[in-house]
């Protein structure tokens, strides 16, 4: 099964020079959605984690399913005021403007080593982002997984040159 067939390119969304991968027909799949998350398994198996850090929005569906398949923890990197509780807060820029990300401080447990994951690494920032984030708070990164690395924009060699150990499942 071809994954990147469930994943079709929009362009100029949703900025002229963006494309943009629709990852709803991945979803409406379930042979594809469900092959998605055994890979991405399969990917994680080279990390030693104990929990997931998914990134809003659409790296939450990728991430809650992995930790469910895992049976490990699941930690919410949200946009700015989306948490009830004390948040950890990282700014970060994106290839089409800024943004930051958040995470209740009372998320995870000391001693806690995390795997980042997000569906698409484009150039980097967000995943970065999460990186410093988790830095920050006091927590061990353990690496990051993409379900899609957007060819051309050089994002798995700015977070090797960041110290980040990352995977991605496909390449577009």
């Amino acid at each position: 099964m071809n994954l990147l067939d469930y994943l079709p390119g929009v362009p100029d969304f949703p900025k002229p020079g963006i494309l943009f991968r629709d990852i709803s027909p991945l979803l409406a799949n379930p042979v594809a959605f469900y092959e998605a998350i055994q890979q991405l398994n399969q990917l994680a198996d080279d990390f030693n984690y104990t929990h997931i850090l998914g990134i809003e929005a659409r790296g939450f569906i990728f991430s809650s399913a992995l930790a469910h398949h895992a049976q490990k923890g699941l930690v919410l990197a949200r946009k700015p005021n989306k948490l009830p509780q004390a948040t950890h807060r990282q700014s970060y820029g994106l290839e089409y403007g800024n943004d930051s990300l958040e995470m209740q401080q009372s998320s995870l447990p000391a001693g806690a080593k995390v795997l980042i994951l997000d569906d698409v690494l484009a150039t980097g920032g967000t995943l970065i982002a999460a990186k410093k984030l988790l830095e920050s708070a006091g927590f061990e990164v353990c690496g990051a997984l993409t379900l899609l690395e957007i060819a051309g924009l050089n994002g798995a060699t700015l977070l090797k040159e960041q110290g980040i150990e990352s995977r991605t499942l496909l390449v577009a």
